[in-house]
């Protein structure tokens, strides 16, 4: 019979903490097991625990204080061999803070050793409704928070924090964050997703028993932004859609991405560059805090533009003009193709070298 497994993610380690604590102790022959990375010192700390207290505390120098190597290194392995372990029933397990939970869950979705031992029951999103808002929407850096990896993160704590609702098949408040802030989390998580306010109506055995749908979540999160969106009826929040089949001019792109970029919202979704036309490039941001970067080939699908916003209030009336303005005009979309083979368009620095130039 497989191990449940319960992950737990936030970007408030208190928050994570209370959440991971409800779980171990109102599940039976539960093993709690918490990671953390001290992005100083660059060591991964495990501590393994149930309700007779800690079973081990172990710390591992991490060659890079990354989540790819805490995952390979260590929580992989560590989860494994809970799971082969005849006392466990259920295992919950908090990552670092400041961790999404995408790449465990696609590994365990696809790996065909991990999946006769370990069945994934639920991602938990946890949030502090102290300033939920601004989490969420502002341009606060988790380094400023002391919840980096290591000391080249530079990741917003809203980009971080948005993307583990948006993954999540459970979100779990420590209060009532107010209406506002509840319609800005209903538009963001997947649709039927419930919204628990107070770690003590955590319904623990329900989070336990039920089945992370990996393709279902993926589909929500996934900047390709191919599942339908549900109307957000009567709420504070918005969402603007913004599609094209015209790519984003570089240098445009790189002189105006302010524009597109910087607001109190959160956006996300994928766009391509006619000096890297294979390229399918990745959008992801919130508060004014962005992340571009490669996501995969386009492979034999046409080519988009499509970016998705969320925020509270009005749409700012600047982001439509700002998106047609980076577009390629009509005519510039209609050049030869090869007239944009270039060495360099100036976005090295975040989409890496152009490769196959003609």
């Amino acid at each position: 019979m497989r191990t449940s497994l319960v992950v737990v993610t936030g970007v408030d380690p208190v928050a994570m903490d209370s959440t991971l604590l409800t779980l171990a102790w109102d599940l039976p022959r539960t093993v709690s097991v918490r990671h953390r990375i001290d992005p100083h010192s660059q060591v991964l700390t495990r501590v393994v625990s149930d309700v007779s207290g800690v079973l081990e505390q172990v710390h591992t120098q991490l060659e890079h204080a990354c989540v790819h190597c805490a995952l390979r290194e260590d929580i992989l392995p560590t989860l494994e061999r809970l799971a082969r372990d005849p006392r466990w029933g259920t295992i919950v397990a908090g990552l670092p803070t400041g961790t999404e939970a995408g790449q465990l869950a696609t590994v365990l979705a696809r790996d065909t050793r991990l999946a006769r031992h370990l069945r994934l029951s639920s991602v938990v999103a946890t949030l502090s409704s102290g300033d939920l808002v601004r989490d969420l929407l502002s341009n606060d850096l988790l380094r400023e928070r002391d919840a980096h990896c290591n000391p080249g993160d530079d990741r917003g704590v809203g980009e971080v924090a948005c993307a583990q609702l948006e993954l999540a098949d459970h979100v779990v408040l420590d209060a009532d964050p107010g209406a506002e802030a509840t319609d800005l989390l209903r538009a963001l998580v997947r649709p039927g997703v419930p919204l628990v306010v107070g770690v003590d109506r955590v319904d623990a055995a329900e989070v336990a028993s039920g089945r992370h749908h990996h393709q279902l979540a993926h589909g929500w999160s996934s900047p390709e932004l191919d599942t339908e969106l549900p109307a957000l009826g009567d709420s504070r929040a918005w969402r603007l859609r913004l599609a094209s089949p015209r790519p984003f001019h570089p240098d445009r792109l790189l002189d105006r991405i302010e524009r597109l970029g910087s607001g109190a919202f959160r956006a996300r979704g994928t766009f391509w560059l006619p000096t890297r036309p294979g390229d399918q490039l990745e959008w992801s941001g919130a508060g004014g805090q962005l992340s571009i970067g490669a996501h995969s080939p386009w492979g034999r699908r046409t080519p988009a533009t499509r970016l998705l916003f969320t925020g509270l209030g009005a749409p700012p009336a600047a982001l439509v003009a700002a998106f047609e303005d980076i577009l390629l005009t009509p005519a510039e979309a209609a050049r030869e193709p090869r007239s944009w083979h270039v060495l360099e368009d100036g976005l090295e620095p975040w989409l890496g070298t152009i490769r196959d130039v003609a």
